[in-house]
């Protein structure tokens, strides 16, 4: 009988997507908790979903828990993990008097993100810093900002640029790189600052996105944390673990991103010892399980691997399979059954993958989408069409409710684009057909 995974999303990401098809090829009976516009629709891969509530999250995770029993959780996102961790601390309040249902759910989000002990630390960029500090990681100089008065002593001693960011944000969205003290200012109040209702309900109407209906009602204000800024270049690691071991990684050189603070397009598969190192390092001190990554800048003139941040969810790139000991869903696969990991055979040999949309709807143009492996999903054509669709209008990685962020460019037609996005690679003949005749 094939374990149970439920991977929760509170966002239209493509990446989850991909990951819920990723995790059911390893094995994984995949069901999902998610908006209702998000892609996985298109694809075959949950067998069943559970409709995601923004003005009742937690109500809603604890619905879809009961029901789909599962051997193992995913989150596909910041606000979805920090809604596990605050289910765990209330499960006997979700659990309706019921012993076995409140036992179900501290039991399978500990199983599947790790100590609960941790979980303060993966939602507080400061605390995860001064954690990798104590464990002797090379880590930029950091400080959690309370008022603007703390911002103008972090500057007066740090000087510029800096690194501002917001707690609870990914993908780009709470960072700002600041040059001057207007920029710095203006960009700490806008980061400490809750959602507006106002905000948050439009995009609830018009982009069916709930996702700030929670932050905005609750009022609370995000913590903002100031650090110095490494000149280099960013790379990440993505890994699965499970009760503090590392079983599978993944490390990235980033060579293109959607915007200056966005996520990334075009990473190129890198071996860094002190990367590794430091993964392996924060894992077992933080007891972690699941999957989850950590961004590092490789500073310019020595090569150095700082530590920057932990992403406490699956990344955009976790659905990548490149061989043994580089397969997270097969890795995970295997620590849930007990059996041996079998991963599956690389998709590519070449270093350098354009990830599929991001690089396309960033650069249609792009030199990268000849040069390297560009990773789209024939195998799931009606995936590749919406992706194709939604690019006319936003974003192709963040979806419906981050329209701005990034590139939005309105692609050629269906038909022209299906042959564009294919890049040095040919779509399989089935693939294309169902997408051209679109």
């Amino acid at each position: 009988m094939k374990p149970t995974v439920l991977l929760v999303t509170t966002k239209n990401w493509v990446p989850t997507a991909r990951l819920a098809v990723a995790l059911g090829n390893a094995g994984f009976r995949v069901e999902a908790l998610c908006p209702r516009q998000h892609p996985v629709h298109t694809t075959e891969a949950a067998s069943r979903t559970y409709a995601y509530r923004g003005l009742a999250p937690l109500a809603a995770l604890a619905r879809a828990i009961a029901t789909a029993k599962p051997d193992l959780i995913v989150s596909g996102d910041d606000l979805a993990t920090e809604q596990l961790h605050e289910l765990h601390r209330r499960r006997e309040a979700y659990a309706g008097g019921s012993k076995e249902l409140g036992s179900l759910l501290g039991n399978v989000i500990e199983r599947s993100l790790g100590a609960p002990a941790a979980f303060a630390v993966a939602q507080a960029r400061g605390a995860f810093m001064k954690l990798a500090r104590e464990e002797g990681i090379r880590v930029p100089e950091t400080a959690l900002l309370a008022t603007g008065d703390d911002l103008g002593r972090w500057v007066e001693r740090a000087g510029f640029p800096t690194v501002l960011k917001a707690d609870g944000t990914s993908g780009g969205e709470g960072v700002r790189i600041v040059r001057t003290a207007v920029e710095a200012q203006s960009a700490f109040g806008q980061l400490h600052s809750a959602p507006l209702l106002a905000r948050a309900l439009k995009r609830a109407l018009l982009d069916q996105d709930r996702t700030l209906l929670w932050p905005a009602l609750s009022r609370r204000k995000p913590a903002v944390s100031a650090q110095d800024f490494i000149e280099g270049h960013e790379a990440n690691s993505t890994v699965a673990c499970w009760k503090g071991d590392v079983l599978a990684s993944l490390h990235f050189e980033v060579l293109r991103k959607s915007s200056a603070a966005g996520h990334a397009t075009v990473v190129r598969s890198m071996e860094n010892p002190e990367m590794s190192a430091a993964v392996q390092t924060m894992v077992r001190r933080m007891g972690l399980s699941g999957i989850c990554g950590f961004d590092f800048m490789l500073e310019a003139n020595t090569g150095n691997a700082y530590l920057i941040e932990i992403n406490p969810r699956a990344t955009q790139v976790g659905h990548l399979a490149l061989g043994a000991g580089r397969d997270l869903p097969a890795a995970l696969w295997a620590a849930v059954t007990g059996h041996p990991s079998v991963a599956a055979r690389a998709v590519t040999a070449n270093d350098t993958i354009a990830l599929f949309p991001q690089e396309w709807a960033r650069d249609p143009q792009s030199e990268f989408l000849r040069s390297a492996y560009h990773d789209v999903p024939w195998g799931t054509p009606e995936l590749v069409h919406a992706c194709m669709r939604r690019s006319r209008q936003q974003s192709a990685w963040y979806g419906r409710g981050e329209r701005g962020r990034g590139t939005a460019l309105a692609p050629p037609s269906v038909k022209a684009a299906a042959a564009q996005v294919g890049g040095a690679q040919t779509p399989p003949e089935s693939a294309a057909n169902r997408i051209t005749a679109r």
